[in-house]
């Protein structure tokens, strides 16, 4: 044991260096597939009536066209962090009329902000794609995508490709603790809430699998309870919310003992968990060692910490997003997703396990 805790600094080297040289290579050879809800979706929702949208100023100030996207982000999103560090074309929304031709082969984003696990997650939102309908995209997709370059192409295009899926932050928000006394806090005790979910959340990977995606990075919540829009709610001095961290503490151990079993009976580590609890945790419990001001007041908002309503041109608006970890009263700044996408493709396994990012595409080079 000694012997591998010791060489495992030089095994990191190696994989950075290995994939520091593949990343171009990536960006020709890999599709990219983006499931889940607002924190990664990229405009889809900018193509439905509903008011789960980011389609007006502020959002996107920072984004390279300084105008909103759809993107709850000042600037890009995790996917589309992802993308740019493996030299990617970032993915665009499904629904786009531009999505077509040569583009198809990039990949596809199919999140939607609002959406949970569950089907009643976001119902007051009106028009979301939940993620049963996310998934019968991804098989609409994959019929394009044969007609265009044969159906045994597309399954290796499938296979090969990276998948991110971020759901379950909106089950809690949006649904258990939406209201009081809500339809799902009367038919479950937290506990038992959450081993439905996961018993839910284990029928969607297993279809994404079923449907030939090989390479699934799986997030948790982060710390739903420290978000302003939660501070602003349910804290008295700036504490984070007790419940709503006690439902973030049940779901993420859950969630990351459910892949391992999926993954043993699968018999490969198709699915790799991303602990983004305790990537937010890290610069929400310290800014200052991340280089933000603060972690309770989001940038854009209105109320105390700019936690209530949503972000919209009369909001208040910091003059420097960089020193903020939160952009809106829920969302995180770009600043902060370059730091937990740097811990996907690095992390050690507090982080990442199995493996992170980078080892992923180490050993996919290899075969």
């Amino acid at each position: 044991m000694a012997s591998r805790i010791s060489a495992w600094p030089l095994i990191q080297t190696l994989i950075l260096v290995t994939f520091a040289s593949i990343s171009p290579q990536l960006a020709d050879a890999r599709a990219f597939f983006v499931f889940g809800d607002s924190l990664v979706d990229n405009g889809n929702n900018n193509y439905l009536i509903t008011s789960a949208r980011a389609d007006s100023p502020p959002y996107g100030i920072d984004y390279p066209t300084h105008r909103p996207t759809g993107r709850f982000s000042n600037g890009l999103n995790i996917p589309d962090i992802i993308s740019e560090q493996l030299g990617m074309e970032p993915t665009m929304p499904y629904l786009s009329p531009f999505l077509k031709g040569d583009k198809l082969l990039v990949g596809a984003n199919f999140a939607s902000a609002g959406v949970g696990i569950l089907n009643d997650t976001g119902i007051q939102f009106l028009n979301i794609i939940r993620i049963g309908k996310q998934i019968e995209y991804f098989q609409q997709y994959q019929t394009r995508v044969a007609g265009q370059i044969g159906p045994d192409q597309t399954r290796a295009l499938v296979n090969q490709a990276l998948v991110l899926i971020t759901l379950g932050g909106n089950d809690f928000v949006n649904n258990y603790y939406l209201v009081p006394f809500s339809a799902r806090s009367r038919q479950f005790s937290l506990p038992d809430y959450v081993r439905f979910l996961i018993s839910e959340y284990r029928k969607v990977l297993t279809k994404l699998y079923d449907l030939g995606a090989r390479r699934v990075l799986v997030t948790g919540t982060g710390p739903l309870g420290c978000v302003p829009a939660e501070l602003a709610q349910r804290s008295r001095g700036g504490e984070c919310a007790v419940e709503l961290m006690r439902a973030a503490a049940l779901f993420n151990p859950q969630l990351t003992e459910m892949i391992s079993s999926l993954n043993s009976e699968i018999g490969a580590d198709v699915f790799v968990a991303a602990n983004t609890y305790t990537m937010h945790m890290d610069f929400v419990s310290n800014p200052q060692a991340y280089g933000f001001i603060t972690s309770k007041i989001a940038c854009c908002g209105q109320g105390p910490y700019n936690g209530i309503g949503l972000c919209t041109p009369l909001s208040n608006l910091c003059p420097n997003r960089d020193l903020y970890a939160f952009w809106d009263p829920f969302h995180p700044s770009e600043r902060a997703n370059r730091i937990i996408v740097q811990q996907i493709l690095t992390g050690d396994d507090k982080y990442m396990k199995p493996m992170n990012l980078s080892t992923i595409l180490a050993v996919d080079s290899r075969t």
